[in-house]
């Protein structure tokens, strides 16, 4: 048995911004990618899946005991194939900030929900919603609380523009240029990052007026911009608010970027060869940077590890 893959994904902008309302900006990235799987001879990762999957599928009895007018699941058949040693088989790293339990959500999801709302459907912005209620009900099983865009983007593996929590929509990006000196790229931290300790510091740090005030009128303000400016093709404003985005990271997120990487943050700041952000909730795994020649970027960065992601 193997089911389809579900593809990582990137949220470009928008991180810890859409918990307080600014828009975001995910895509998928389908460099990294997952599938369900029974095998006969399973390796020791696939036992420790499998075990977890277990753990799931007791939350899901309770998920769909709780709110049974939000999903039901074919209890029984996942309840069976868990039993004969299924589990997920994934490249996306864990702990990375690239979604690998969004892709196991979507994929349980797509397998053993009942009446699924299905990519081939118009996809309203009520289905939409609806879909991230039920993922964010699911995925809050594996960090507390989820706001269930992982595993939306990787269920319908299109680039999705979130307006505010209650308004998002599927949206176009502009195409990729092979020979584009313009990319945005990963960065590996070389670090595991956990997301649900990075997120309680945010939520303590929001207890405080000040960055409440800083939420608002600069991280906001600029991630807004970033969103407006990528989607509309204009890359002159899209580097200059970017710019801005990573020195407000660097001064407000200091806990969020593994200390390795503050004087390499700054650095690009200060050479204008790329700019630094967050890619997920951070404290390792990936870091996102954009830069408006590759070549540049690759030659300052030389000592690390750089996947591009999107080139124009």
């Amino acid at each position: 048995m193997k089911g389809p893959l579900f593809y990582s994904k990137i949220l470009l902008f928008g991180e810890y911004g859409i918990i307080k309302d600014s828009k975001g900006l995910s895509i998928p990235y389908n460099f990294y990618n997952g599938a369900l799987k029974v095998d006969e001879n399973p390796s020791e990762e696939a036992i420790k899946s499998n075990a977890s999957l277990r753990r799931f599928a007791t939350y899901l009895e309770q998920l769909q005991k709780d709110q049974p007018e939000l999903v039901t699941f074919n209890l029984d058949v996942l309840k069976t194939d868990v039993e004969r040693g299924m589990y997920f088989d994934s490249s996306i790293p864990q702990g990375y900030g690239v979604g690998s339990s969004g892709a196991l959500v979507a994929a349980i999801y797509d397998k053993y929900a009942n009446d699924k709302i299905t990519v081939l459907e118009n996809l309203t912005r009520e289905k939409l919603l609806q879909l991230k209620t039920i993922f964010s009900q699911m995925e809050s099983f594996f960090h507390g609380k989820s706001s269930g865009l992982d595993p939306l983007n990787s269920y319908l593996s299109i680039p999705i523009l979130i307006n505010s929590k209650d308004n998002i929509e599927a949206t176009g990006i502009p195409s990729q240029s092979a020979t584009g000196k313009g990319a945005v790229f990963l960065l590996d931290s070389g670090i595991v990052g956990e997301t649900a300790p990075m997120v309680n510091i945010f939520m303590e740090n929001l207890k405080e007026e000040g960055f409440r005030k800083m939420l608002k009128s600069q991280f906001i303000k600029y991630t807004d911009a970033c969103v407006e400016n990528f989607l509309g093709g204009d890359m002159k404003s899209l580097f200059a608010n970017t710019k801005q985005l990573s020195k407000v990271v660097l001064n407000n997120f200091k806990p969020m970027i593994p200390e390795a990487f503050h004087g390499v943050w700054q650095q690009g700041i200060d050479t204008n060869d790329y700019y630094l952000k967050l890619c997920g909730s951070g404290g390792g795994g990936y870091i996102l940077g954009f830069t408006e020649d590759l070549e540049k970027a690759k030659n300052s960065l030389k000592d690390y590890k750089l996947e591009v992601v999107y080139q124009f």
